[in-house]
């Protein structure tokens, strides 16, 4: 089976169903499936299978053609962050050799700044229009015919190429197979994650692997309602205006749609299921979301792009069990998804015991096939013959992982460990503290300082001695942070992780 089978399977059962939703267009899943098809017949008279084919563009219908059209033409679809400085967007589109690039009229000026220098660039496709220059994308796949693919697939070949956000470094090209996707897409199925009667609401940039939410309830002939890009307002106003049973969001935008003003101002009562993901959750913001929420059921889970999406689950049951019970559970990101093979390890590859942090390792058919053009990092990433996913974890008796920080993200002060995440989570029980991260900052006395890079709730205020005593309050000594530093805003990548290596990097000016 292949990524666009889904397209070809669902069109069959349920053609008229409606597979997207987007601003005022509605799309069927036999009309995708004609765009797709579309779309791959004119690709191959601009390329050749096993080409790539590079997308910069936010948020907008006809990308859900680009995730399934490209590899149904043999093609690897190139994520570009729209975020990124032209700089930037010319390496990785030169690391992939893309021979297709498409983009949308609002990106016009860039690509035309990065074209001279990225000369695998043989075809500019624009959405939206708006160019004398490059060919239009309306226009390209109107010419092309609707007619069945007549180019040989395998399940191992190139379908999306996603370049890691580079929160601690420069973005490497993770390789994601049909095969990778659509385990994927299983394990998530058969955890019972989608349903075929939701509405799912999408506000995650469609550049970041959690689009692959979109063949999972796909798969299910289930409609996804897409927003250009996450508003808190506009999310309201999407789930009032669709009937939204099931969203998702990064603890970031949770910690926005709480403080809302106008959170009461909208009907949200079809929400059924409420999930979160992408980075750590603070255990008091998910407490505030539960109260805010009492008829939705949340779930969690735990994935990367490497990964091609997750590989634990925490239902809804489980954070009911626990707030139950024992709260603390709600630090975890639950158990392995039913085709996940996960384990906890030391430095030589020996299971570590119960309560013991290690890192996290994987096995299976959804990890990447490895790093695009960079054989040195694909053989550190699987040294052992498992894939290393630089977090560092452990597990509870009860079979629960709980992620305690990333390796590179932990700081030693003075001999000591000190986990991030448990600073942080102790920072975001202070009323004054809207999002806090921790980091390590050189020092020649003790190796490293523990600092806190604190963004305060509007209309409060607190100083740097109160929040250090709090943290001494709560904390063995060692652990709390030497300096606090406050900002309007800190600096995330475009699925609302806090890049953590810009804050380093200020700190040591």
């Amino acid at each position: 089976m292949l990524l666009p089978d889904i397209i070809e399977y669902a069109a069959r059962k349920n053609p008229d169903k409606p597979a997207l939703y987007f601003e005022d267009t509605v799309v069927t899943f036999s009309e995708l499936l004609t765009r797709l098809r579309r779309l791959a017949n004119g690709l191959l008279t601009v390329a050749a299978p096993g080409d790539r084919v590079a997308v910069l563009s936010e948020n907008r219908a006809e990308y859900i053609d680009l995730y399934y059209g490209v590899p149904a033409a043999k093609m690897g679809l190139t994520f570009l962050n729209y975020r990124l400085n032209p700089k930037e967007l010319t390496k990785i589109v030169n690391d992939a050799g893309a021979r297709v690039l498409v983009t949308e009229d609002k990106y016009l000026d860039t690509v035309a700044s990065i074209i001279e220098d990225t000369p695998s660039v043989e075809t500019v496709l624009v959405m939206g229009g708006g160019s004398d220059r490059f060919v239009d994308y309306g226009d390209f796949l109107a010419a092309a015919p609707d007619t069945p693919l007549d180019v040989e697939v395998d399940e191992d070949d190139l379908a999306w190429l996603i370049y890691t956000s580079g929160t601690t470094g420069m973005p490497k090209g993770a390789m994601l197979s049909h095969r990778n996707l659509l385990m994927s897409t299983l394990n998530a199925a058969v955890n019972g994650i989608a349903e075929p009667d939701q509405v799912t609401l999408f506000p995650w940039p469609l550049c970041h692997v959690a689009g692959y939410v979109f063949p999972i309830c796909h798969l299910l002939s289930a409609p996804v309602v897409l927003m250009r890009a996450f508003e808190t307002e506009s999310f309201f106003a999407h789930i009032q205006r669709y009937r939204v049973t099931n969203a998702s969001m990064a603890p970031t935008m949770m910690n926005m749609l709480l403080d809302h003003p106008k959170i009461g101002d909208y009907d949200l009562s079809s929400v059924r299921v409420l999930g979160y993901g992408a980075a750590p959750m603070p255990v008091e913001v998910l407490r505030r979301s539960m109260e805010r929420f009492p008829s939705a059921g949340f779930g969690t889970g735990f994935g990367m792009t490497e990964l091609s999406g997750n590989v634990f689950s925490f239902p809804d049951e489980a954070h009911q069990a626990a707030l139950a019970g024992d709260v603390s559970v709600l630090q975890s990101v639950g158990q392995q998804l039913p085709l996940s093979c996960v384990r906890i390890v030391d430095e030589d590859m020996n299971d570590v015991a119960v309560g013991d942090v290690g890192e996290l390792v994987v096995q299976g058919d959804q990890v990447t096939m490895g790093y695009w053009g960079n054989p040195d990092a694909t053989a550190d990433a699987f040294a052992g013959g498992w894939f290393h996913s630089g977090d560092l974890a452990k597990w509870d008796g009860a079979g629960n992982c709980y992620i305690v920080d990333r390796k590179k993200d932990m700081i030693i002060t003075g001999g000591e460990n000190v986990y991030s995440r448990e600073v942080e989570e102790v920072l975001y029980k202070h009323p004054a503290v809207a999002e806090a991260a921790i980091v390590g900052v050189p020092d020649v006395n003790w190796g490293e300082n523990v600092v806190a890079v604190v963004q305060k709730r509007t209309g409060t205020d607190v100083t740097e001695t109160e929040l250090i005593a709090f943290c001494k309050d709560n904390l063995a000594s060692y652990k709390k942070p030497k300096r606090v530093v406050f900002l309007d805003e800190l600096p995330r990548n475009a699925a609302g992780k806090i890049l953590k290596r810009e804050l380093r990097d200020q700190l040591k000016t």
